[in-house]
Order: structure tokens, then C-alpha cells, then sequence
């Protein structure tokens, strides 16, 4: 999520009515350990990390929001840049006024699809192909909207994105063409906040046949069933109190368990499957307004792109115990 004012933090605080209450560990759930982190990157080149994927190779790739970019980053913390999306000029992007780079998805075949917000025809989904070649736009989002999660279908043949401002979820073929509005409804929109805080539906992923999708302002973790036919099913609350969430990533694969970013409050939270939660890294850990988690066998990566204390945009790892059987 970008850069959003100080008295937004505080509404969202008020909108998630104290938060971050969490219940105490029980025995044999997941734990994290050993955060350290292994790059460090610079504000004044806007090198924010938005989102992130991973490489089988271990290595991460990230949306540099403000840079527009990008970047492939190694566990040791080495890093180029793999893309710049095209500049825009005077950019009208909701929320921020800026053009960013958001939402970061791959494919099998090493393929990256990124979301560009510009506020002009601009907005939507970009390819960038593991040619090197220039990127280049598949599909066009309304440029009044804020497309910010995104994921990949391979299955299906689809991508999904999660805009922020219009309360959506919208699906578009992965070779690119029209969008569809493929989940609408109140649990998605930015709700009680002022215009330059209203971020509603926001961190996306795919997991156990469900589209599961954050939003920021009422500090939910949604659920989202992906029917037979590939319709939309009623949406599920399925965490809640969970302050300033951002993006997420699942532990298990045959449980929901998470851990989510939790942005204004500089920590990291453990979702349990039945909706509790409790926090398991902070800004003692080295966290600066977290955006995104990804989770790999024994390693979770989180990205910190400092939008609030504006100091130390981030990567970090953590060793992740799992369970005896997962």
C-alpha cells in the first residue's frame, strides 16, 4: 500500500477499534524465528518494495513502487533491475497522485505480470517476459481505480487484481484482453476514512480453490470461493480486528494459516484458521510499514517499503517452523 498520511493511520486506527488483540500460541502451530534482514534500499532513488514473488532459486522479485520498477533480489541481498515500467506524465492516481507499481504475479515459465496505477489509459496490467524485452500493457483498468494485489491462474488462464478504490476484484485472461468485474460488494470497499486513506480491498493470493484478498480499512481477511464454473461465491470474513493490513502469504498449504502484513503498525501477525491472530515480528525486528509477505518451505520474506516513518525500505528473512505434519 503506498504512502498515506499520518492522520490516515490514526483514522484507521479508530476504524479498527483497538486491534491487534491476539490470542496466546497453541501448541503445534507454526513460529517464527531468526529474522534478519538481507537488503536495504533507498528512498531517495524510490526504491519502496511493494509485492513480491518468488524464483525456485530462492531469489525474490519485487515491485519497487516509486521507482516504477522492477528488481530481482538473491537471499544474500544482491539486486538488479529486471523492468521500468514507462514514465507517465502528470499522473492522477487515486490515493497517491503518482504513478506506482503494485501488485507482482509469475508464471511457471518465469513470466512477471506487475500492475501499473497511473490515474490515465495507462492503468492495468503489464507483462514483463523473461526476454528482457520492454514491457508491455495486456490489459486496461479503469484509470480511476487502484489495481493493487494481483495474482495468477495458471490453471484457469486468468489473473485477478484487487482494486483498491472501486471495491473490486477484477479477472482478466492471462494472454491479456477486457476485464471483468468478478467480485463486487461492501466487505471490499474502502470504508471511514478520508479520501487520501481510502484503500479497501488490497493484498491478494490464491489458496485451497479461493481468491483471499485483504482490506486495509476494516482490517479483514476475506475469502472469496472460486466456483466450478470459475463464478465468484459469497464472500467470507474470515479474520478480522487486524490493524492497517496490507499483503499476506500462507505458511500451510492445506491450512489457512498466515502471516499478514500489518502496515501501520510496523509488525507481522499469525492468522490462525480460526481468526485469531498474534503478532510474531515488529519494528524491533527491523520492520518499517511491511507490505508483503511470501512464504517458501522454512523461509518467509517480508517486504518493508517505509511509507510512514519514511526510513529503511526493506527485505527480511525469518525461518518459519511448520508443523509436524503439514
Amino acid at each position: 500500500m503506498p504512502r498515506v498520511t499520518r492522520p490516515a493511520v490514526a483514522t484507521a486506527v479508530a476504524v479498527a477499534l483497538g486491534l491487534l488483540a491476539a490470542a496466546p500460541a497453541t501448541g503445534g502451530e507454526p513460529t517464527v524465528s531468526d529474522p534478519r534482514v538481507v537488503a536495504h534500499f533507498q528512498l531517495a532513488r524510490g526504491e519502496t518494495p511493494e509485492n513480491i514473488v518468488l524464483e525456485p532459486d530462492g531469489s525474490a522479485d519485487l515491485t519497487f513502487s516509486t521507482a516504477r520498477q522492477v528488481v530481482n533480489v538473491t537471499r544474500q541481498g544482491r539486486t538488479r533491475v529486471l523492468a521500468t515500467l514507462p514514465a507517465v506524465a502528470n499522473p492522477k492516481t487515486p490515493v497517491v497522485r503518482a504513478a506506482v507499481v503494485l501488485g507482482i504475479a509469475r508464471a511457471r515459465n518465469g513470466t512477471l505480470y506487475v500492475n501499473y496505477a497511473t490515474g490515465t489509459a495507462r492503468t492495468g496490467i503489464w507483462r514483463v517476459d523473461p526476454d528482457g524485452s520492454a514491457p508491455r500493457q495486456i490489459a486496461e483498468l479503469p484509470p480511476n481505480g487502484f489495481p493493487n494485489g494481483l495474482a495468477l491462474d495458471e490453471r484457469r488462464g486468468v489473473l485477478y487484481a484487487a482494486d483498491s478504490v472501486r471495491g473490486t476484484v477484477w479477472r482478466v485472461p492471462c494472454h491479456g484482453g477486457a476485464p471483468t468485474a468478478w467480485a463486487t460488494g461492501a466487505a471490499l470497499e474502502p470504508r471511514n476514512a478520508p479520501p487520501a486513506a481510502r484503500v479497501g480491498v488490497n493484498g491478494l493470493r490464491l489458496h485451497r480453490d479461493a481468491v483471499w484478498v485483504s482490506n486495509t480499512n476494516a482490517g479483514t481477511l476475506l475469502r472469496i470461493p472460486v466456483r466450478p464454473d470459475g463464478s465468484a461465491g459469497a464472500i467470507e470474513t474470515r479474520a478480522t480486528r487486524l490493524y492497517a493490513i496490507d499483503d499476506f502469504g500462507f505458511v500451510e498449504r492445506r491450512r489457512d494459516t498466515a502471516l499478514v502484513a500489518l502496515t501501520g503498525g510496523n509488525e507481522v501477525a499469525l492468522v490462525r484458521p480460526d481468526g485469531t491472530h498474534r503478532v510474531v515480528l515488529t519494528a524491533a525486528d527491523g520492520l518499517s510499514a511491511p507490505t508483503s509477505v511470501a512464504v517458501r518451505g522454512r523461509t518467509a520474506y517480508v517486504t518493508s517499503a517505509a511509507y510512514f516513518a519514511q526510513r529503511d525500505p526493506n527485505l527480511l528473512l525469518a525461518r518459519v517452523h511448520q508443523r509436524a505434519r503439514d
